[in-house]
C-alpha cells in the first residue's frame, strides 16, 4: 500500500563523517550501519514537499511544505536505507500522522524557504525556528544540472531506498521509491544550526565539524509504501 506520494524538490544534503559509536543508541534492531569507504555519515537534509498526497488524498493546506531532517545510513540484507533522528515540518497534522502511523520522530516548527536565481548561479535556503532563534542551511550552485557519478559519495548519500524506524523493541521498514537524481554543483554553502539544541547532546560535536560534502539534488516524484515490521 502506498502511504504517501509527493514531489521532493531542491534537496540540500549536508553530510558529515561521524564516529559510529555516536549512532549505536539509534540503530533499529535488525539493521546495521552502512559505511562508504569505511566512513560513517549523518546528513542534514532540507527540501520541499510538493503536490503531496496521503493515502491518495490531497489534504487542504498540507500539499506544499518544507522539511528539514537529520538522518544516518543503515543496511539490512543488502538493502540500503536511512534512519531519521528528527524531521521538522511546519504542519502539525503531518507530524501527528507520521508519528502515530509510521512511528517517526517529527516535530512541528515555523519554517520558510527561498529560492533565487542570478545570471551565473542559483541560491537555495531553508529556515526553521527553534524557540526564538532561526536556524538555516543555504547553498549557492551553478545553473546546469549534471548526473551523479556511480560509486561517488553523492550517490551513496542520495540512493538509499528504504526507511527504518526504531519504536521500542520493534523495527519498522518502509520503501521509498524514486529514480536517481541529478545535481547542481555547489559553489558555496552556509550552515547556521545549533546541533545540540536541535538534536541533543549526542550531536553537539557537529557544531564544530566541517561537512565532507554538500549536495543540491534536483529531486523527483517519490512514493512511500509497503510498511511492515521486521523485528519485534
Amino acid at each position: 500500500m502506498t502511504f504517501l506520494e509527493a514531489y521532493w524538490k531542491n534537496l540540500i544534503l549536508i553530510n558529515y563523517e561521524i564516529d559510529p559509536n555516536v549512532l549505536k543508541p539509534f540503530i533499529p534492531k535488525g539493521t546495521e550501519l552502512d559505511f562508504f569507504n569505511g566512513k560513517c555519515y549523518v546528513s542534514v537534509v532540507g527540501f520541499m514537499f510538493m503536490n503531496t498526497k496521503v493515502l491518495g488524498l490531497k489534504l487542504p493546506y498540507h500539499i506544499n511544505f518544507e522539511e528539514v531532517n537529520l538522518r544516518f545510513y543503515v543496511q539490512r540484507n543488502g538493502e540500503r536505507g536511512v534512519v531519521f533522528i528528527k524531521e521538522i515540518v511546519p504542519k502539525p497534522l503531518i507530524t501527528l500522522v507520521a508519528n502515530s502511523i509510521y512511528h517517526e520522530h517529527y516535530q512541528t516548527s515555523k519554517m520558510k524557504h527561498r529560492w533565487t536565481e542570478k545570471d551565473d548561479s542559483k541560491c537555495f535556503e531553508y529556515h526553521w525556528k527553534l524557540n526564538n532563534d532561526w536556524q538555516s542551511i543555504t547553498v549557492q550552485t551553478n545553473k546546469m544540472f549534471s548526473e551523479i557519478i556511480d560509486g561517488s559519495e553523492e550517490q551513496f548519500i542520495t540512493e538509499h531506498y528504504f526507511g527504518y524506524t526504531k519504536h521500542g523493541t520493534k523495527t519498522y521498514e518502509y520503501e521509498v521509491v524514486h529514480p536517481s537524481w541529478r545535481q547542481l554543483k555547489v559553489k558555496d554553502y552556509s550552515v547556521n544550526i545549533n546541533f545540540e539544541a536541535n538534536y541533543g547532546t549526542h550531536f553537539k560535536m557537529l557544531n564544530l565539524a566541517t561537512p565532507t560534502s554538500v549536495i543540491l539534488a534536483e529531486g523527483s516524484k517519490v512514493a512511500v509504501k509497503n510498511k511492515k515490521i521486521i523485528h519485534r
